[in-house]
């Protein structure tokens, strides 16, 4: 997705993303999509994909959110569950569960919830019988 062979994170360019909605923006209701998705204005209600969130420093969430990847750098209230990962970066304000394989915390996040690191779908296998 968006990370080097080395496993650090890179910033995506403008021209990956499938949808913007910035600041001036104020969206109630469910929303779904496909590809990256950068939000940095205000939103309520659900948000469900498979692929990217990226939760800009200036967006102010109040919903409950299911993605791939689900990169976070402003505020959220509600439940984050992350197929693949979930990262709360520096400025990140999150009061709610996060659930994903993958949870990565920076220093100077504000986080209200609990956290649980679960399996990917591809990792839980049944365990062979021993006989």
């Amino acid at each position: 997705m968006f990370f080097r062979k080395n496993g650090k994170s890179v910033a995506p360019r403008t021209s990956d993303l499938s949808a913007f909605i910035d600041e001036a923006s104020e969206i109630e209701g469910k929303y779904t999509f496909k590809g990256t998705v950068m939000l940095n204005g205000k939103f309520k209600g659900e948000i469900s994909s498979n692929d990217t969130l990226i939760i800009g420093e200036k967006a102010v969430i109040n919903a409950s959110i299911r993605a791939g990847v689900i990169l976070i750098s402003g505020e959220v209230v509600g439940n984050v569950l992350g197929t693949e990962r979930v990262e709360l970066r520096g400025t990140a304000r999150v009061f709610g569960d996060v659930e994903a394989p993958v949870v990565i915390v920076e220093e100077g996040v504000v986080f209200e919830g609990q956290c649980r690191m679960t399996k990917r779908a591809a990792d839980v296998s049944v365990l062979p019988s021993k006989h």
